[in-house]
């Protein structure tokens, strides 16, 4: 079952504040195609023929509480089904067919409320898969849900940007964005930058200062929420694509150096400065979902990918790879676009670099890539990206006097 760091709360005001989408798609680390004969065939070996689909599908926004809501499965059988509410981690109950095929919770839903689901299957063979959504519900009628990340209480990275994400298009930008004042313990100004008319993020110009205290402050229609998280220690990682290195510098000082694999020439990681938004110990990874497949088939399916962090939307990670050589790590760039740390197999050892990065990164930390073959430069709304827009485009859009 893959484990996510928390990341958004919802908010039921009459006008408020949502975070952004997370995409569907994902990436994974590849394998060079000398080295990793082997490997390429003990993963299609491996690859379950179950297949799980989750209803409405990961991402979805304004699903009613009373919407049909479930997990399925072709070719296989259901394992175990899990649906969290984030924000209180109180589990839904729920029904499995007879004939293991479906999931269904027992009832409705809560209004305004961000849940988790979590499924596992097998096929005939035995051979395990695993499925994960996230989806929101919807408010009371007529007025705006609301996703405020990060969250209440929470304890974030330096990089992490205050994403108030609207359900319905916002057209006086300039009166809502009034009624949402941010301010930090540090005294550094805080300016918001709307991406479009859904999206308006917080930042100041340069990283929050470590163990600074952040403050929002949401009054809409005489309805007031106050949202407090903590920044904690810094912690910047800089991937080098040339020498296919990963510096870890906390609080100014450099604590590991850890050997990666990144984008080969064909799919290069993006260049550019983003954000840490979810963590998953264990994640499904599919060459389908990003438009990457091969004689009609993904050009990977990876059911267990251990120790991933999300850094895009669009489907960059930093995860670990089991199936790749050592000597592929530190000296040859082999995957469709995320950053690849040497792992084990359902990602049990806890001396492996993939394992030490995981547990030593929090929601919000900085991951820098330079020097890779990729000239698309990385769109500042593309995931927590906020960090990549200049500061004097950032300003310049905002409605704030």
């Amino acid at each position: 079952m893959a484990t996510a760091g928390v990341f958004g709360g919802v908010l039921a005001l009459t006008a408020t504040a949502g975070t952004s989408n997370a995409a569907t798609s994902v990436s994974n680390t590849g394998n060079h195609p000398k080295s990793q004969t082997r490997a390429d065939q003990a993963s299609a070996q491996d690859t379950s023929d179950a297949r799980i689909k989750i209803t409405p599908g990961q991402g979805a926004y304004n699903v009613g509480i009373n919407d049909p809501v479930k997990v399925t499965v072709s070719n296989g059988t259901l394992t175990k089904v899990t649906m969290t509410a984030v924000a209180t981690g109180a589990e839904v109950q729920g029904t499995l067919s007879a004939d293991g095929t479906s999931w269904k919770p027992n009832g409705g839903l809560e209004r305004a409320t961000r849940y988790q689901i979590a499924a596992e299957a097998q096929d005939d063979g035995g051979r395990s898969t695993t499925g994960n959504a996230t989806i929101t519900t919807t408010s009371p009628a007529n007025d705006f849900v609301g996703h405020l990340s990060p969250e209440d209480g929470s304890t974030v990275g330096v990089g992490m940007p205050v994403v108030v994400n609207f359900d319905k298009a916002v057209s006086d930008r300039a009166a809502v964005e009034s009624e949402i004042q941010v301010s930090a313990s540090s005294g550094q100004r805080v300016v918001g930058h709307w991406f479009n008319g859904n999206r308006l993020d917080f930042r100041p110009r340069h990283y929050w200062k470590p163990g600074s205290t952040v403050t929002v402050k949401l009054t809409l229609h005489g309805v007031r929420k106050t949202v407090t998280f903590k920044i904690g220690r810094s912690q910047i990682s800089t991937v080098d694509a040339r020498t296919k290195q990963m510096t870890v510098v906390r609080d100014g000082r450099t604590i590991k150096t850890i050997p990666i694999s990144s984008g080969s020439p064909e799919h290069p990681t993006y260049n550019g400065r983003m954000v840490i938004s979810e963590k998953f110990r264990q994640i499904h990874m599919n060459g389908a979902t990003v438009g990457l497949m091969k004689d009609g088939k993904p050009a990977y399916d990876i059911k267990a990918v251990p120790h991933a962090m999300r850094l895009t939307d669009s489907g960059t990670f930093v995860h670990g790879n089991y199936w790749g050589a050592d000597s592929v790590f530190g000296k040859v760039n082999t995957s469709h676009g995320c950053v690849g740390l040497k792992d084990v197999m359902s990602g049990g050892d806890g001396r492996q670099p993939a394992a030490w990065f995981f547990d030593n990164s929090m929601i919000g930390d900085v991951v820098i890539v330079k020097n890779s073959e990729g000239k698309t430069l990385l769109a500042p709304d593309n995931g927590l990206s906020d960090w990549n827009m200049p500061w004097s485009e950032w300003v310049a859009d905002s409605t704030a006097p």
